[in-house]
């Protein structure tokens, strides 16, 4: 039997169950339930005074006061993810790998939005006050107007705040708070509830822009209740591939803006670098192109960006053929795969198939279809395709090319690269400032790039 006034939370899903028991019964984690006391119930540090309730005051959608301006920090790829700037009175979620750079990012977004003459403050419970002195001093922002504290008490930080105004504040990390009106222990997901809580109702009075830094777990989704995704306004994810300087950070949540927009950043001795022309990043410049390479020109956003899709076709060595995939969708690799052996002709039953996105980006755009099936092809033909060709266009399981949007932006930006022609679907040639090899079927698509002279 549970103590009076004892719950047990899966410290995993967040459930609340009322005896322990191995399993939660919710999420199917073993041994997440942990005992903690309610005391006291959940709500605000101030103690509510009980009074007379009042009236609900009904309001109408008209609004005769003005919209307030949005903080331009001026890092203008992190003000790009956000929707043109950081909205006041906002609540931003910000989660990462270890080690990816999350502290760096905001350290650095926070000394210029200072330097533009916001009042901001940087909250570390993980970091001491020196510590970030010294990142400070390493990426040149030792001069930036910034105010520092190292404290993990919900109600210090929370008194803090409300007698001097800021405009900006970055808590690292959410984890790391505790609140005096819990008995459970820090990262606990009653204390995470709780302090993410407190934080979205200092911003709602105060209206200061938050940025909380969340954890996550070993299969890369955020620590803590998925409550908490929910209460923020934005919900942002700073991702990098192991080996590779590049950093991306996307919306997974806006409500004041798109959550299809990525940023792209470099990470140097000096701190984070903005990369302005990720399609230059993405791409290789120098030599021929190898069979088995196709040039993708995709949507990431509102900007057109270029990647190079590398697929190797190898007879199997083992019984099972063997199908890896780095940067795009295993699920729609095995679509191309099908409708390239059942429309086109080309099997691939006893072979390995191993496909690539160069430089760690992750495409989820279904206008890569033909690119990734235009470079199996040229692997599987042992053909390249030509150095200034770019391709796009969306595959159907019956073998047909799709149109897809934003055509003349895709088109201008591999022009603006040296790109001289294209594949794509029907349609695609309209308004285009090079030829554009127009298809509608994939087996078309795979009997150009066998020819030998290509156009």
């Amino acid at each position: 039997m549970a103590r009076d006034g004892a719950t047990y939370v899966c410290q995993s899903c967040g459930a609340v169950h009322a005896k322990w028991a191995g399993q939660c019964a919710a999420c199917g984690a073993w041994n997440t339930l942990v005992e903690e006391l309610q005391s006291r119930p959940p709500g605000a540090l101030s103690s509510v005074r009980a009074g007379k309730a009042r009236g609900l005051a009904f309001e109408t959608l008209e609004s005769q006061a003005p919209a307030p301006p949005r903080i331009v920090t001026g890092v203008e790829e992190f003000d790009r993810v956000c929707g043109g700037g950081v909205v006041p009175g906002s609540v931003i979620l910000l989660s990462g790998d270890p080690g990816v750079g999350k502290s760096t990012l905001l350290l650095q977004v926070c000394g210029a939005a200072a330097m533009r003459g916001a009042a901001c403050a940087y909250i570390s419970g993980e970091e001491a006050v020196e510590q970030i002195r010294a990142r400070a001093g390493r990426m040149g922002l030792a001069q930036a107007p910034v105010k520092l504290a190292a404290e993990t008490a919900v109600r210090d930080i929370v008194d803090g705040l409300r007698r001097e105004r800021f405009d900006l504040v970055i808590v690292d990390s959410v984890q790391t708070l505790w609140s005096d009106m819990h008995e459970a222990g820090p990262g606990s997901v009653t204390q995470v509830r709780a302090a993410a809580g407190e934080m979205v109702r200092l911003a709602k009075k105060t209206g200061a822009a938050v940025v909380l830094v969340g954890h996550v777990t070993k299969d890369g989704q955020i620590a803590g209740p998925r409550v908490v995704e929910h209460m923020v306004d934005a919900v942002l994810t700073f991702e990098g591939e192991r080996g590779y300087p590049f950093r991306i950070l996307r919306a997974g949540k806006n409500r004041f803006g798109a959550t299809d927009e990525i940023g792209v950043f470099e990470m140097s001795d000096a701190g984070l670098r903005e990369v302005k022309n990720p399609s230059a990043l993405f791409l290789n410049a120098g030599g021929e192109r190898a069979a088995g390479a196709a040039v993708f020109a995709g949507i990431e956003g509102s900007r057109p960006v270029l990647v190079e899709f590398q697929a190797l076709v190898a007879p199997s060595a083992y019984g099972t053929p063997r199908r890896a995939v780095v940067g795009w969708d295993a699920g729609r690799l095995a679509m191309v795969l099908a409708v390239l052996e059942a429309r086109c002709g080309l099997g691939f039953g006893a072979r390995d198939v191993y496909l690539n996105v160069a430089g760690g980006l992750r495409i989820s755009e279904p206008a890569a279809d033909l690119a990734a099936a235009a470079a199996l092809a040229s692997s599987a033909l042992d053909v390249a395709l030509p150095q200034d060709c770019v391709v796009f266009g969306e595959v159907s399981l019956s073998g047909e090319v799709r149109a897809v949007g934003r055509t003349e932006a895709r088109l201008k930006e591999a022009a603006k690269l040296g790109f001289g022609r294209a594949l794509g679907p029907a349609g695609a040639a309209d308004s285009a400032p090079f030829p554009v090899t127009a298809v509608d079927r994939l087996a078309d698509a795979v009997r150009r790039i066998g020819e030998s002279h290509w156009s």
